[in-house]
């Protein structure tokens, strides 16, 4: 293998022999440089082996720079320009890919904050924190397990929106939108705590009555976007809680 490996896959790849083929791939693969991509690239399509083009793809996206260089590359691009497009193309989707996928976990994250806002909001509202209470009681003396990475932020955006006098204050209008997300997630059939939640669930009401816009498609996305990340939040903290009392 470690002499022969590209030999071997020709002839894994014409006997049909899927073991040592794999095996062949993973040893080729494993001495993978800059320099040879290129051509284990070129051995990969004629031998229909994915792994092997897999790690070549890889390879090519994490040092391009350094292919660039090598006399390899020089030669597909004098000698076979088709390639040199295929190969451009194929890191160009990988590059597409990974930015979507960078940006499905950053929408997701977002997802997940708010969530622990409206947990946090509730906690607040219902039992109070150390800067904020219900109306009519004090706060708790003691800060709750996220008041250091949620929790306190929401109570000083809550004390400057009760204290703030100015029209299109962005502070504000977050808070606003944060208490919109609340009573569109609120199941309570009773009177909520939370400030201006009946007040919202009335104004939605009234637009689903009419004709919701692009506006509230936007809206009633989030809106579901929020409660499956707090169904997955609910769900992993049980599983964690039930593993913690089992070792116990």
């Amino acid at each position: 293998m470690e002499k022969h490996a590209v030999q071997v896959l020709v002839l894994a790849h014409a006997y049909q022999v899927p073991w040592l083929k794999r095996a062949c791939e993973g040893a080729i693969g494993a001495r993978l440089t800059a320099d040879s991509v290129v051509d284990v690239l070129q051995l990969a399509d004629l031998c229909d082996a994915p792994r092997l083009h897999l790690r070549c793809t890889r390879l090519l996206a994490k040092e391009f720079a350094a292919v660039e260089r090598t006399e390899a590359w020089r030669f597909l691009q004098e000698n076979d320009p088709w390639q040199e497009l295929q190969v451009l193309q194929r890191l160009h989707e990988a590059d597409m890919r990974r930015r979507k996928w960078r940006r499905k976990r950053a929408e997701q994250r977002v997802y997940v904050e708010l969530s622990e806002a409206m947990d946090c909001l509730d906690h607040i509202c219902t039992e109070g924190c150390t800067e904020v209470g219900p109306a009519g009681r004090a706060p708790a003396p003691a800060p709750c397990a996220r008041y250091a990475t949620t929790c306190r932020g929401l109570q000083l955006l809550i004390r400057h929106f009760s204290q703030c006098h100015r029209k299109s204050c962005a502070r504000c209008q977050r808070m606003w939108q944060l208490l919109r997300l609340h009573s569109a997630l609120c199941d309570r059939p009773d009177r909520c705590n939370t400030p201006l939640c009946m007040r919202f669930k009335q104004k939605e009401q009234e637009k689903a009555a009419v004709k919701a816009g692009d506006d509230g498609d936007k809206w009633g996305l989030l809106v579901k976007k929020v409660k499956a990340a707090r169904v997955f939040s609910s769900l992993a903290n049980r599983k964690q809680a039930s593993s913690t009392t089992s070792q116990c």
